[in-house]
C-alpha cells in the first residue's frame, strides 16, 4: 500500500527541485548495442507479422499501462502540466473518459453486429462516429500548426538560424498541445513550432499507432510535417532543425525521416537533430554514408564512429597493418607533436590522412576535427523504464540484439531512467523529471531549466552502461561512441586520445564502486595501470541538455567540424 501511495502522491517530489531518489537509475545505450534480449523481426517485415508482434507485446507490457498517468502528483510546472487541476485540464480529461467509454463499448459490441440487420449496423456505426468526431472536435481545434507563446520564449537573433519543430503524442488536443510547446519553449528559450497530431480518443489513437507501425500509414500530420521540414532544410537561413517527438509523434517522426532520407541530399540532412521522449516507434533510420565505414563500425566501434580515418585509413594497407601490429587504432587527431608511447611507424600515413581532413575545414571558423559518418546530424531518445509506450517502442526495439546484422537498427542514444516519476506525459513526467524548471522566488514565474547545484537529479545521476551483466560484452561501444562524439571525460587531443578513451570507457563500464572507494585500476586487456576516474553523468552525454536556457552545444568542441559545404556536423550514435 505504501508503494502505491508513494506513486500517487509523489511524496518524494513535493518541491520544484528534482530531489534524488534511491530508485533513481539511468541506463545508457548506444545505437542498438545489443544485449540479452534477441529480436528477430523489423519494420520491413510483412504487415501481418508486425501487427501480430505488436499485439503480443502490447499485452506483454500491459502491466505498465497505469504508468501512462502515474504518478498523478506533483505538477511542478503548474498549469503547463497535463494532470494539474486546472479547469481546462479537467475538461479535457472528462471528454477523454467519455470517449474511452464509448469506444470501448463500440469495440465490444462489434461481434454482435453479425446478428443484426445490415442497415441497423450501418446506421449505428454512423451515429457512433458522428458523436465520436463531435467530441474530438471539442479537444482538437481547427489548426494543424501551432506556435509557442512569445511570453515563454521570444525569438532571439542568436537563434535565428535554428528551427525547433515538435510532434505530439497520443490523446493531445489543442490545449495540451499549446502547453507542450510552451513547456519546451521556456526550457530551451526558443520558440517552437508544433505539428498537431490530432486525437481521436485514446483507444482509437492506439489503434492508429498499430496501423502506422505495421502498415506504414502516413496520416495528414505526417505529410504536413514532412513538407515543412523539407522546406526548412532547403532554406539557407537555417543551419539546424531541432526535431522533438513524444509518444506517437516518434512513429510519425520516424516516417518523416524515412521520406527525407529517400530524397534529400545528405548535406541538408546533416542539419537535423532529433530528440524523443517515450518514443513509440519501431524503427529509427540513420544510415552510414559509406559502406566501408559501416564495416569498420562493426569491427572497431571507436574507429568506425570517426571519419578522420574513414577513407584514407581504410584504404591504406600501411596504416592498417601498422595499427594491427600495434594492437590499437591510430590516433584520429589533427596533426600534433608526438607523445610518449606513439608508434612512429604509423605517423606518416595517419598524419597524411589528417592533413587532408584539416584542409576540408581550414577556411571555417570551426576547429578542424572529425566528421560524422551518418546522414542525420544527431539522435537521442529519453525513456522511463516504467512507461508503457516506451517499453512497447524504443526500449523494446533499441535495446534488443538483432538476430541478424541485416535487420534494420534503431539508431540513437537511449537514456533509460528508472525513477518515481516514470510516467508517460511529456510535461508532467518527462520534462518535470528530466528538465525541471526554476522559479523566481518572488513572483513564482518560470525562469527556465533548473541547472543549479542539486536541482536536477536526472542530469546529475551517473549512468550505467547497457544491460546489467552485458556491459563488457556488448555495451562498451555506447560510451566509446559518446566520448568520441562529445569530446568529454578527460579525453585530451594532445594525449593519445583513443588509447585514453579506451581506458576511461573501460573504467566507467565496470567500476561501480563509490568514488571514495576507488584507487587504481588494471586494464583487463593490456595490463596497463592508472588512477581511476569519476563515473560519467547524464549531463556529460546529453546533447539536448546543452540547449537549456538558450545555450547551445559548443560546436567548436573536439570531434566537431565543418564539412566541405560549411555545415557543422556531429557524429551520430
Amino acid at each position: 500500500m505504501a508503494f502505491w501511495s508513494h506513486f500517487l502522491t509523489g511524496s518524494a517530489w513535493s518541491t520544484s527541485k528534482s530531489k534524488p531518489d534511491s530508485r533513481d537509475l539511468t541506463k545508457f545505450f548506444g545505437s542498438q548495442i545489443g544485449g540479452k534480449s534477441v529480436i528477430n523481426y523489423a519494420y520491413t517485415d510483412m504487415p501481418g507479422k508486425l501487427l501480430a508482434f505488436d499485439v503480443y507485446y502490447f499485452f506483454t507490457f500491459a502491466w505498465a499501462i497505469p504508468y501512462i498517468l502515474l504518478p498523478l502528483t506533483p505538477a511542478d510546472s503548474g498549469e503547463l502540466d497535463e494532470l494539474s487541476l486546472t479547469l481546462q485540464n479537467v475538461f479535457c480529461i472528462f471528454i477523454h473518459v467519455i470517449l474511452c467509454a464509448l469506444q470501448l463499448a463500440f469495440i465490444l459490441a462489434l461481434p454482435l453486429s453479425v446478428l443484426l440487420p445490415v442497415w441497423t449496423v450501418v446506421l449505428g456505426a454512423a451515429c457512433f462516429f458522428l458523436v465520436n468526431q463531435a467530441l474530438c472536435s471539442l479537444l482538437n481545434g481547427r489548426k494543424s500548426e501551432y506556435h509557442s507563446d512569445p511570453e515563454y520564449a521570444p525569438r532571439l537573433p542568436e537563434h535565428d538560424h535554428e528551427q525547433w519543430i515538435f510532434i505530439n503524442g497520443v490523446a493531445v488536443g489543442e490545449h495540451w498541445m499549446k502547453n507542450n510547446l510552451n513547456r519546451l519553449a521556456v526550457t530551451f528559450r526558443r520558440p517552437v513550432l508544433g505539428i498537431h497530431n490530432r486525437t481521436n480518443g485514446i483507444i482509437f489513437d492506439v489503434v492508429e499507432c498499430l496501423v502506422q507501425r505495421s502498415f506504414g500509414f502516413a496520416t495528414s500530420d505526417v505529410r504536413i510535417c514532412y513538407s515543412i521540414i523539407k522546406e526548412k532544410l532547403y532554406d539557407p537561413r537555417y543551419s539546424k532543425i531541432i526535431f522533438i517527438l513524444h509518444s506517437q509523434g516518434g512513429i510519425e517522426g520516424s516516417m518523416v525521416l524515412d521520406w527525407l532520407l529517400q530524397e534529400l541530399p545528405q548535406d541538408l540532412l546533416s542539419k537535423i537533430e532529433v530528440y524523443t521522449f517515450g518514443n513509440a516507434a519501431n524503427h529509427f533510420n540513420n544510415p552510414h554514408r559509406l559502406v566501408g565505414s559501416q564495416e569498420e563500425a562493426f569491427r572497431r566501434p571507436v574507429l568506425g564512429s570517426l571519419d578522420a580515418t574513414r577513407v584514407d585509413f581504410m584504404t591504406s594497407p600501411t596504416a592498417e597493418s601498422a595499427a594491427e601490429q600495434d594492437n590499437r587504432p591510430p590516433t584520429p587527431t589533427t596533426p600534433r607533436e608526438p607523445v610518449e608511447g606513439d608508434d612512429n611507424s604509423t605517423a606518416g600515413p595517419i598524419r597524411s590522412s589528417l592533413n587532408k581532413l584539416s584542409l576540408l575545414s581550414e577556411t571555417s571558423s570551426v576547429r578542424p576535427t572529425l566528421l560524422s559518418d551518418r546522414a542525420i546530424g544527431h539522435i537521442e531518445h529519453y525513456a522511463h523504464t516504467t512507461d508503457f509506450v516506451a517499453l512497447w517502442g524504443v526500449l523494446h526495439f533499441a535495446t534488443s540484439k538483432p538476430r541478424s546484422h541485416l535487420l534494420p537498427r534503431f539508431i540513437g542514444r537511449v537514456f533509460a531512467r528508472t525513477s518515481a516519476r516514470g510516467g508517460h506525459q511529456l510535461c508532467h513526467h518527462y520534462l518535470d523529471g528530466m528538465f525541471p524548471l526554476a522559479r523566481d522566488p518572488a513572483t513564482g514565474a518560470f525562469l527556465g531549466a533548473a541547472d543549479g547545484e542539486g536541482e536536477n537529479a536526472f542530469m546529475e545521476s551517473e549512468v550505467t552502461v547497457g544491460v546489467e551483466g552485458d556491459e563488457m560484452d556488448n555495451a562498451r561501444e555506447a560510451l566509446e561512441f559518446s566520448y568520441a562524439t562529445m569530446g568529454i571525460g578527460g579525453v585530451n587531443l594532445n594525449e593519445a586520445p583513443l588509447r585514453r578513451l579506451e581506458r576511461e570507457v573501460e573504467i566507467h563500464s565496470v567500476d561501480d564502486r563509490p568514488p571514495e572507494s576507488r584507487g587504481r585500476y588494471r586494464h583487463r586487456r593490456t595490463g596497463r595501470t592508472g588512477a581511476l576516474t569519476a563515473n560519467v553523468k547524464v549531463k556529460d552525454l546529453s546533447r539536448l541538455w546543452q540547449y537549456r536556457n538558450g545555450l547551445s552545444p559548443g560546436d567548436k568542441a573536439p570531434f566537431l567540424a565543418s564539412d566541405a559545404t560549411g555545415l557543422t556536423r556531429i557524429a551520430t550514435l
